[in-house]
């Protein structure tokens, strides 16, 4: 069903609203012309839309006041007159000039990064000025980011933003009472990392922030489970039961955890296998017929 997308607000009103609007958004959109079937723009031959800021990537001024006005999954439909947009010149050849053209839009998610973006801009000194709640928002705000870039498979800039939450979440003092909050957002970015650098295949650094969310919460078994898959294709057999069993303890019917034990069972098999010819073979006897050495 399509939205309503009441944007039929003037300028005026739309500058008193948002005057400083900066949203990243997922959207998908088609333009048409009238008496046109196929659409002379569109994203929806996409198969995963990249993230667009209003501004500067979307910059059709009807367009963005329509996102502006649309909700989260909100599917919309409207009517832009030439001034929202592409004005009295149009745009040749595709474009004629004073053209009112058709946009259909879904807004599939939306980040609002100008707070985020703004703050990170800030000296240590002056972030530390900011209570405790906006820094927690922004730290959450880029998470987001992070996730958005990681759904994306865009595991290399994921992890930047995820980086740039803990920095923000490291270099700030809270008070006995509150630290809790803090501790509780860090978790969830260790654990993104971890994953992220297992995505990278960087065991190594991925056991070391899943160490690091087991510092926090040594009985969660998200981090239990991370480091276990890291030590595994660390080939560190050991290790890996022991965190994948502690795991299981906490989430017995966690299909996942099940899975990367069975996993590891058949692993460690196979390298006992391969132990035991190396050590037949060393150690057999003998052969005085052995024709090593001959031409």
């Amino acid at each position: 069903m399509f939205g309503t997308g009441a944007w039929l607000m003037d300028v005026c009103t739309f500058l008193v609203y948002f005057p400083c609007a900066v949203f990243s958004v997922l959207v998908k959109y088609s333009g048409y012309l009238e008496h046109m079937d196929k659409p002379f723009a569109s994203n929806c031959f996409r198969k995963t839309p990249r993230l667009m800021k209003l501004g500067e990537d979307i910059t059709l001024w009807g367009m963005e006041l329509g996102l502006l006005s649309m909700r989260r999954g909100e599917l919309a439909r409207f009517l832009f007159k030439p001034t929202y947009a592409y004005g009295t010149l149009g745009c040749p050849p595709l474009i004629p000039p004073n053209t009112t053209v058709l946009f259909e839009i879904e807004l599939l998610d939306f980040l609002d990064s100008a707070e985020s973006d703004k703050f990170c801009a800030f000296s240590a000194e002056q972030q530390d000025q900011f209570p405790l709640q906006k820094v927690l928002k922004v730290a959450a705000t880029e998470r987001e980011f992070g996730n958005y870039l990681f759904r994306q498979n865009r595991f290399y800039d994921a992890k930047v933003r995820y980086k740039r939450a803990l920095l923000l979440l490291r270099r700030r003092s809270a008070a006995p009472e509150e630290q809790h909050l803090v501790e509780a957002a860090k978790l969830l970015v260790l654990l993104n990392l971890s994953f992220t650098y297992l995505k990278l295949e960087r065991p190594t650094t991925a056991l070391r922030y899943g160490e690091q969310a087991l510092i926090i919460d040594r009985k969660n078994a998200k981090a239990l489970f991370r480091c276990g898959q890291a030590c595994l294709l660390m080939t560190e057999y050991q290790k890996a039961r022991d965190f994948l069993v502690r795991a299981q303890k906490e989430q017995p019917f966690n299909h996942d955890i099940n899975n990367e034990l069975k996993k590891l069972a058949s692993y460690y098999r196979d390298y006992t296998d391969k132990e035991k010819e190396m050590c037949l073979r060393m150690f057999a006897p003998y052969d005085n017929g052995s024709t090593v050495g001959e031409n």
